[in-house]
């Protein structure tokens, strides 16, 4: 197998990972999260912005690394140009939704990360709203990126 096919299955095993790790937070987490009781939601929310502080960085930053690699790398000889297009497209998708990430929900989630379950600040669901919002973004981006780079690699 060439390695340019081995580059482009792993990191269309990253990007599919991470869009559907983002969807399931966006649209399974977060309702289930808005349907419990204030205390219980605040709780469960810091609870998880501790472990999703880690665990996302750590599937994001391959599959940066693996996105960037498969453009950089070009389509192997022969390849339609507008696979390398839709490489670029699914790239800027995943900069979207860095974008939204590093500049929206990170410092959100920083600010969560020191709450008190027991006192909330009294506009958490104000903040959780405006999470809510720009997460609704950044999970359709990923989910975007995903499609881009799939029919990147079936041109």
């Amino acid at each position: 197998m060439p390695l340019f096919a081995i580059l482009q299955a792993v990191q269309l095993l990253l990007i599919g990972v991470l869009a559907g790790e983002e969807l399931l937070v966006r649209y399974g987490v977060q309702p289930a999260l808005r349907s419990l009781p204030d205390g219980a939601h605040v709780a469960t929310r810091i609870a998880l912005v501790k472990r999703l502080k880690v665990v996302v960085p750590i599937l994001m930053l391959p599959t940066v690394l693996a996105s960037a690699a498969v453009v950089v790398a070009a389509p192997p000889a022969g390849a339609s140009t507008a696979s390398f297009g839709w490489s670029i497209a699914g790239l800027a998708a995943l900069v979207a939704f860095l974008l939204a990430s590093f500049l929206g929900t990170v410092p959100i989630n920083m600010a969560v990360d020191r709450w008190d379950a027991s006192a909330p600040p009294a506009d958490w669901r104000r903040t959780v709203q405006r999470w809510e919002t720009i997460d609704t973004v950044r999970s359709g981006a990923a989910a975007v990126s995903f499609a881009l780079f799939v029919v990147a690699a079936l041109a």
